[in-house]
């Protein structure tokens, strides 16, 4: 048998690994701090839960990975975290809104694979449903910047709302039963460009007289766009549309950063759940050009399920862990932090290390003792290439004497202490 991954699944080892569980800690760090709790949904799923007419839509749908089970029930593996939490949400009546809760854990897209897109990837979300407001949008928005600014990364926000856009399309003749289809291409943009998109509404047999109306809206240069809209389209879905915008503005205004968001009315996000606010999260200097996080409002999904004449309003923010990883690779060239604080060689002296690293471990020091029986110069390498700053190289001499020697890594120099010293003596040199 060739041992082998499936196209579109990797391993990810020691080096990789740590780095996807700091980028993971920080998300939840902030998630805590932001007042949303954890939830944990199953992987699998039936499937007229993932088909239904008000979950992704039939798009994702090609991508769903479809199985059975020995009841002969159909299943499918879940594509993203939202619906699960729509199904939470419609399966617990009594739980109290507005309900915040933060979601990490693996979907599955059987869709092309190439650079940035497996077909089992990672997402962290957060969503609150039970708040019609414009506020959970703001705060949304405020924590993914916190999110970023934690990692390191250069980000802004582009954001648009489903409203306005259904609007504008539906103002200059986009038929209701191509409005679904249109957005899916203009979702596009990034990828195919605007000529791919031109050339895929003309494919969908979208009249050429739209298409070129469309094309001049959006190249609009005005200053205030919104104005112009109002003004020169007497349409209730694009009022209300710009309505939430200006709210959500407002907030974003308060918070000081609306200079770092960019409006754009023909963001669409392809999948057919959002209802009114849409974002997507960018890198400023484009080393990745596809999105890194995106979310938006979709409050018709709960009360589709229930369908019982009750409102779930709900919006939420998705997180790409892999893209984020590739980002940090990308700018930091680095797979590894080191974490281990400090490394122990027994010479014969194993009994004794033992008992000194748990010493050190239960004062909140990350210890490794190398058990590898190699050659002293080839593990002072490794931990030299390892990153580990600090060794204690224990033999029986330094048991008897009660005094050991710290070689510090960075500089090669010695420090002398006593055994029950080593603690005192690691916090003196990394404060130093």
């Amino acid at each position: 048998m060739e041992l082998r991954n499936l196209k579109g699944t990797k391993d990810f080892l020691q080096g990789e690994q740590q780095l996807r569980v700091k980028i993971r800690n920080i998300l939840e760090e902030t998630f805590l701090r932001f007042s949303f709790m954890p939830l944990e949904t199953p992987t699998i799923c039936y499937y007229d839960l993932l088909a239904s007419k008000y979950a992704g839509g039939s798009e994702i749908l090609k991508e769903v990975y479809k199985l059975s089970d020995q009841g002969k029930r159909e299943l499918g593996l879940r594509y993203d975290l939202t619906v699960p939490f729509a199904k939470v949400i419609g399966m617990n009546p009594n739980l109290s809104m507005p309900f915040k809760r933060y979601e990490i854990g693996k979907i599955f897209r059987d869709g092309p694979v190439k650079p940035g897109r497996s077909r089992e990837f990672i997402q962290c979300d957060v969503d609150v449903a039970g708040v019609k407001s414009m506020i959970a949008e703001a705060e949304l928005t405020s924590m993914a910047f916190e999110v970023f600014e934690e990692l390191g990364l250069d980000v802004y926000i582009s954001y648009n709302n489903r409203k306005l856009l259904f609007g504008l399309l539906s103002a200059i003749g986009v038929d209701d039963i191509m409005l679904n289809s249109t957005v899916l291409s203009l979702d596009k943009i990034e990828k195919i460009g605007w000529e791919g998109v031109k050339n895929e509404l003309v494919e969908k047999e979208i009249n050429m007289k739209i298409i070129d109306r469309l094309f001049e809206i959006i190249n609009i240069q005005e200053k205030d766009t919104l104005l112009l809209f109002l003004k020169n389209f007497k349409s209730l879905l694009i009022k209300e549309g710009i309505e939430e915008i200006i709210e959500l503005n407002d907030y974003l205004n308060e918070l000081e950063l609306l200079n770092r968001v960019k409006l754009n009315p023909f963001l669409a996000r392809g999948l057919d759940i959002y209802t009114g606010t849409i974002y997507e999260i960018f890198l400023r200097d484009n080393s990745i050009s596809s999105s890194i996080g995106g979310g938006g409002r979709y409050d018709n999904i709960i009360g589709g399920f229930l369908n019982n004449g009750n409102q779930y309003p709900a919006v939420g923010l998705s997180f790409g862990l892999d893209v984020i990883y590739e980002a940090l690779i990308m700018k930091y060239d680095s797979k590894l932090d080191n974490t281990i604080d400090v490394l122990i060689i027994p010479l014969n002296t194993e009994k004794e290390c033992l008992k000194i690293a748990n010493e050190l471990r239960k004062n909140g020091l990350c210890v490794d003792i190398d058990m590898s029986n190699r050659k002293l110069n080839k593990i002072l390498n490794r931990a030299n290439k390892n990153n580990i700053p600090y060794v204690i190289i224990l033999g029986e001499n330094e048991v008897l004497s009660n005094q050991v020697s710290i070689k510090i890594m960075d500089t090669g120099d010695i420090k002398r202490c006593d055994i029950n010293e080593i603690r005192k003596t690691l916090y003196s040199l990394r404060s130093s």
